[in-house]
């Protein structure tokens, strides 16, 4: 497993992951359809407030994708994290990529920026994402209650966090 850069050949197959069948922890209500694009466009989906990278198999196989956004906890810039998620492709999840995918890109977000602190969620009910957090060296911090609004109704959410001085997994 790898990650790379988006590719504008990923667009169609991340897209048709961002619906409720396909992947229902990550689906918070329908998007324009040409988000992904305008994205890709901007910036190739990688900023200093946020990115999105591809994940990959070694045999170059599109797995899904992984990405942060910036949460600021306070008010000068020494106050920022870097909050980060994924999304495997329904045929990919359950084999150990997404473990894999978090611990790479916590060494990558870490090698790359000047970010102490990455942060991580997931629904409660959740249990296989929680396990991938656990591998990919996050320390579980407690529960936001009623933190998430998705499929009609109020969710909570196990906070995760990874320092940089952390042990990598």
């Amino acid at each position: 497993m790898r990650l790379r850069p988006v590719r504008l050949e990923d667009l169609a197959v991340l897209a048709d992951n961002e619906n409720p069948d396909a992947n229902p922890w990550n689906f918070f209500g329908f998007r324009a359809s040409n988000r992904l694009q305008r994205g890709f466009d901007a910036d190739g989906f990688v900023s200093d407030d946020d990115g999105k990278l591809a994940v990959e198999s070694e045999d170059g196989t599109l797995l899904g994708d992984v990405g942060w956004h910036a949460f600021q906890h306070g008010p000068s810039s020494a106050c920022r994290a870097l909050n980060i998620g994924i999304a495997l492709l329904p045929g990919h999840r359950g084999q150990g990529y997404g473990s894999a995918a978090q611990a790479a890109l916590a060494s990558y977000l870490f090698a790359n920026t000047l970010i102490e602190r990455l942060e991580a969620g997931t629904d409660v009910e959740n249990v296989a994402e929680q396990r991938a957090l656990d591998k990919a060296g996050f320390h579980r911090e407690g529960v936001l209650r009623h933190a998430q609004f998705r499929a009609a109704s109020w969710h909570d959410v196990v906070q995760y966090s990874r320092l940089r001085g952390d042990p990598a997994p």
